[in-house]
């Protein structure tokens, strides 16, 4: 039985495509064409894989303070796992293009909801096809499963919760690029700048030629950042909840347990125009 829970090169993954307690989810996604994802998944995907929608399936309806990525329902989760044939025992692996900030969405999704094994694709679909490894165009029938969902709610935090562990001297790391932490750009959301006390590490950060960098690599990088705080003291954030998930993978990769979302991230903060936002490196 594999058990793989944070990350899996594609030569191992490739050795398993036929176990049967094993489910791929293509989680490719682009945000300025939200339907080129499955587009590309239907042209051609690792065997086997299925597609997660950032939008339809791994989103939930909005709510005020949500963001632009709503944190699914369990309810709604659990079922469109169970119609994916996805059981609580299940060895299920995420990918995307190759940096994998779609498919960390997916990981901690499960992993929030205490499924021990999930694992992201390291270097994504784009090291699978560099190394000549098998694609198909074809979607198996899977039978339908039962998964009752219960995410743990204490890592999944709101804005009025953010303010307060910060209080409490929680870390924020917004994962976001440097330019638009510090406002001086902003294509996507209506508001540029960060939350107030937060710092900021650009998701790639966690990458070196196209894949996770070492544990070692990671835990000094993020102990640095941490300066002898616990890691249950981050709380991870970027625009809308998605690439802040690659921290969440990163840091579990290297060993650091415990840190939490920010659900709404910057699309939901600014939501509310009476909270406060920086701009600059303060």
């Amino acid at each position: 039985m594999t058990a793989w829970t944070t990350l899996v090169d594609a030569e191992t993954l490739a050795a398993h495509l036929h176990d049967a307690d094993l489910r791929i989810f293509d989680c490719r996604f682009a945000l300025n064409d939200t339907a080129a994802g499955e587009r590309a998944w239907q042209e051609a995907h690792i065997p086997g894989a299925r597609h997660a929608h950032l939008d339809r399936d791994l989103s939930g309806a909005h709510v005020p303070g949500a963001g632009r990525h709503p944190w699914p329902s369990a309810a709604d989760f659990g079922d469109w796992l169970g119609r994916n044939g996805v059981a609580p025992d299940m060895q299920v692996v995420a990918c995307d293009a190759g940096d994998g900030a779609f498919a960390a969405r997916l990981w901690w999704l499960l992993h929030v909801a205490g499924h021990a094994r999930v694992a992201v694709l390291d270097g994504g679909f784009a090291r699978w096809t560099t190394l000549g490894l098998p694609t198909d165009d074809s979607v198996a029938p899977v039978e339908p499963a039962t998964y009752p969902v219960a995410f743990d709610t204490s890592r999944l935090l709101d804005a009025d919760a953010v303010a307060a562990r910060m209080s409490a001297g929680g870390l924020l790391l917004d994962a976001r690029g440097a330019e638009r932490f510090r406002g001086e750009v902003e294509p996507i959301d209506r508001v540029a700048g960060h939350v107030p006390g937060a710092l900021n590490r650009p998701y790639p950060s966690n990458l070196e030629d196209g894949r996770f960098k070492p544990a070692l690599r990671l835990a000094e990088e993020f102990g640095t950042l941490l300066a002898g705080r616990p890691a249950s003291d981050v709380i991870a954030m970027c625009g809308s909840g998605v690439t802040a998930c690659h921290h969440l993978l990163a840091m579990a990769h290297a060993g650091l347990s415990g840190a939490s979302l920010f659900t709404g991230s910057w699309s939901g903060w600014i939501e509310d125009p009476a909270r406060a936002i920086a701009t600059g490196t303060d």
